[in-house]
């Protein structure tokens, strides 16, 4: 009798040991991220800075695809406008970002100012002209000068500033090319297909086959400011939000200094 009442404690014993086991919580799996897929729109300026963190980004975001589109700001907000599909807005100037932020089309708290610029006049590598200031393009000598479309290349908005600073822009008007992005105008300049380009500095110090010849004054332009910020019709937003945030990084300040860029 007392062998069978021991077999029974032993039992109760060891269902007790199991159900408690059974209690306990079960060892977590360890969280594979799901693979997302980001569409970045960014001003042409900053194509080599955003191609070298988007290198970086994968390193340590490798589940994160991302895709750069690269043109004018005003191109790009209108395209958002528009519907494109687009995560992340990268600017060249506030006035595009405010475009969108007051057509409700951004995530107003993702928007920072990131970036800040220099204007600068540049003519080709091996141009044998003597400017040295924007004032200069009056100059018979200079007969086309490329600068982005004003409308719609925040740049062009800036060389129109710097005209207007120097009252030359009457005198010049019939020089001007317009070209479709900051890109395009630099390219002019270094196959010579104009005597002159107004750019950034940023795009000056990426070309061996131009040379700057003037900076314009700060005074002589509104600021120039490179704001991003979460489209709110993004379908990844925390990851939009996470990748705007590792701009702000100090592995990403360091590619953006490196090109030039002043960090704001």
């Amino acid at each position: 009798m007392k062998l069978l009442k021991r077999g029974l404690v032993l039992v109760v014993f060891m269902s007790l040991i199991f159900a408690l086991a059974g209690c306990q919580p079960a060892a977590k799996e360890e969280k594979k991220s799901e693979p997302v897929a980001l569409t970045i729109s960014a001003a042409a300026s900053l194509k080599e800075a955003m191609t070298e963190i988007q290198s970086l980004y994968l390193e340590e975001s490798p589940e994160t695809t991302l895709t750069l589109n690269f043109g004018s700001s005003g191109s790009l907000a209108q395209q958002i406008q528009q519907g494109a599909e687009v995560d992340v807005f990268m600017s060249a100037s506030a006035k595009d970002m405010t475009t969108l932020k007051d057509a409700q089309l951004m995530n107003d708290d993702t928007i920072k100012n990131l970036l800040g610029n220099e204007v600068v006049l540049v003519v080709p590598k091996d141009s044998t002209a003597t400017i040295t200031s924007f004032d200069q393009l009056v100059d018979p000598a200079i007969t086309k000068i490329g600068i982005g479309e004003p409308s719609s290349v925040p740049v062009g908005q800036y060389a129109v500033d710097v005209f207007n600073f120097y009252n030359i822009m009457e005198q010049i008007q019939s020089k001007i090319i317009y070209g479709k992005d900051v890109k395009e105008v630099l390219t002019w300049v270094e196959t010579a297909n104009v005597d002159a380009g107004v750019v950034y500095s940023t795009d000056a110090r990426a070309s061996s086959n131009a040379k700057i010849a003037a900076t314009a004054p700060a005074d002589s332009h509104k600021a120039i400011i490179y704001p991003a910020g979460v489209v709110k019709a993004s379908k990844n937003n925390d990851a939009a939000v996470a990748f705007v945030t590792y701009l702000s990084s100090d592995a990403a300040k360091a590619v953006f200094e490196k090109y030039g860029f002043t960090i704001l």
